[in-house]
Parts: structure tokens; C-alpha cells; sequence
């Protein structure tokens, strides 16, 4: 993301206040560090369809997305912010934790 920056040990999103460490923590298991799961666990890969499980304001706007919009083909894309779709005719990024796969 273009809004992030470094604060000692981690990057910090001026967005959401999202942290994370820079130096990359190394994945548990057997599990792709590249690997994206929506809030129930279910991996999700480009294409897929998702719903939103509850409403998420727009940065920027007053707008508020409901709980339920439906994201079709998703995109799913590196960072905070790991998947990419259109929401009502808009290109958003969006948080795998706050979608479940359809």
C-alpha cells in the first residue's frame, strides 16, 4: 500500500492502524506464505466470488458497503490489504478477514 511506513520493528498502515513486522515471519507448517483465507479458512484464488460478513466503511467517504455485497472474480494480491475486486463498480482493496468465499 502507498499510505504504509515503517515504525521500529514494524510497517504500520496509516489506513486501517494495521501492524505487521518487517521482517517476514516464516509460515507455519506446510502452509504457502503466498496462501490467502477468508474468515472461515477456505483459500481463496483469483476468481473466486466472496460476500462481505459485515459492513466496512469507505476511507475517504461517507459510504458504507453493507454486510452481504456480493465481490465477483477476485483478485488476490500481496499486503495488508490481500485481495482486490469491484464493489458496486469500484476497484477496492479489501481485507481477506472481513470476506467469505460463495
Amino acid at each position: 500500500m502507498e499510505n504504509t511506513y515503517p515504525d521500529g520493528d514494524n510497517y504500520v498502515c496509516a489506513d486501517c492502524a494495521h501492524e505487521w513486522p518487517i521482517v517476514a515471519v516464516a509460515a507455519a507448517g506446510d502452509e504457502d506464505a503466498a496462501t490467502v483465507k477468508d474468515a472461515n479458512g477456505n483459500l481463496l484464488a483469483d476468481g473466486d466470488d466472496v460476500v462481505l460478513i459485515k459492513d466496512l466503511k469507505v476511507r475517504g467517504s461517507s459510504q458504507v458497503i453493507k454486510q452481504g455485497t456480493k465481490v465477483r472474480g477476485i483478485r488476490v494480491v500481496g499486503g495488508d490489504h490481500d485481495v482486490e475486486g469491484k464493489v458496486n463498480g469500484s476497484a477496492m482493496m479489501l481485507k481477506s478477514e472481513f470476506l467469505k468465499k460463495v
